[in-house]
């Protein structure tokens, strides 16, 4: 109803995740450079927590989007209570094992061998795990003992584990998970997000959908958002769908405070308000005051400028190669005349060839290492290799 009276090609605030309004607020920067830390790694485990809401699904399928599928087979589980047996056999499933009738040391006979297939063809295996904190601590183990699988030194599985915070807790809390824990590379909890970013994440996601700069909201408005939402955005979504669907009814096209705070108080008789779970954050979060800046609107407040059309999200593709040397020069600003500009542009050119070059190569080396592990072969032909050298 709203999408049509505001103009809109469809629903900004929707609560099913969609990665198509992917938002890079600070906390899922972060956690997509530790994600492509992890990547790069090629090995152990990358934990990413989050209260309910804080946006992991949505996190975890921007992610999907960003991997190259001829260098990663993604096999993804989203789990309830899963045993360990039956862990292993989604597992074998995802590596195409017929895992019926297996008995458990079958079974892993069968995922070590599908891995080893999957590494022959030169590409990695990630087994990305949601809804974590849902597993017991034996199939937790088992993912550890999982890990081990190697050819030659490389491993040939890693894995991704998203959960809700108890599961960090669970983690920390095991002595059973010592072991995995030691194998953790990278840990990261999504936090709500602040008030500053309120504004931008509504003006995102309006955009998205063909948002002309009708409706606005004031800068009251972003307050009373924030403070309902706890800045969890899903709460925010539920939120400001509810005052658009307001502003329809009645006519609003400038959203203030009050306005706000009527959708608040109706939400509030429903029982959806702060007893439920996904308020449980706002209770961490202290009444602030209204940055200056709010890119939304201004302090009169004003009608929101449309923003441009979005871009199309650029892949990104993620290899053992693509996290640059601690000591690569950073460029802070753009270069002071054409000429250095043309000079970095083509240094850049090298570095990408040359980066590839040594893909390539280690996906070979992979190749060869898992023949030679399984071959009959006392040393693997390295012909290839040094001729591509």
């Amino acid at each position: 109803m709203y999408d049509n009276h505001y103009g809109l090609t469809g629903r900004p605030f929707q609560l099913t995740p969609d990665p198509a309004f992917w938002f890079d607020t600070a906390t899922h920067r972060k956690a997509m450079a530790y994600l492509g830390y992890g990547l790069s790694q090629g090995e152990g485990f990358i934990v990413i927590t989050g209260d309910p809401g804080t946006g992991k699904t949505t996190l975890l399928g921007h992610l999907m989007q960003t991997i190259d599928p001829e260098r990663l087979n993604v096999i993804r589980i989203v789990t309830t209570q899963i045993e360990a047996d039956d862990l292993l056999r989604l597992v074998a499933a995802g590596l195409d094992v017929d895992h019926h009738g297996l008995t458990k040391a079958q079974l892993l006979e069968g995922i070590e061998r599908g891995l080893h297939n999957v590494a022959r063809s030169g590409r990695r295996t990630l087994l990305v795990i949601d809804e974590a904190q849902s597993l017991p601590v034996g199939s937790i183990e088992e993912l550890r003992m999982l890990s081990n699988f190697q050819a030659g030194g490389y491993a040939l599985l890693q894995i991704f584990l998203l959960g809700q915070p108890e599961f960090r807790q669970r983690l920390h809390g095991s002595d059973r998970l010592e072991q995995l824990r030691q194998r953790v590379i990278a840990m990261h909890h999504l936090d709500p997000m602040g008030v500053e970013e309120v504004g931008p994440y509504l003006e995102h996601r309006l955009g998205i959908v063909g948002w002309n700069g009708t409706p606005s909201f004031s800068m009251d408005a972003l307050a009373a958002l924030h403070r309902w939402s706890g800045g969890v955005p899903r709460r925010l979504n539920q939120l400001a769908g509810r005052v658009l669907l307001y502003g329809a009814i009645e006519g609003v096209e400038r959203f203030g405070s009050l306005d706000v705070e009527q959708v608040i108080e109706d939400l509030d008789g429903d029982g959806m308000g702060a007893n439920t779970p996904e308020a449980a954050a706002l209770a961490r979060v202290e009444a602030a005051p209204v940055a200056e800046a709010m890119p939304i609107v201004d302090a009169d407040p004003l009608p929101m400028t449309p923003p441009p059309p979005p871009m199309p999200p650029r892949p990104i593709h993620l290899s053992v190669v693509d996290v640059p040397s601690r000591n690569a020069p950073v460029a802070d600003a753009a270069p002071a005349d054409t000429a250095d500009r043309d000079a970095l542009v083509a240094r850049i050119a090298a570095l990408e060839d040359r980066l590839e070059e040594q893909d390539a190569a280690l996906r070979r080396v992979l190749t060869l290492l898992v023949d030679w592990v399984e071959g009959e072969q006392r040393r693997p032909d390295l012909s290839s290799i040094r001729a591509a050298g």
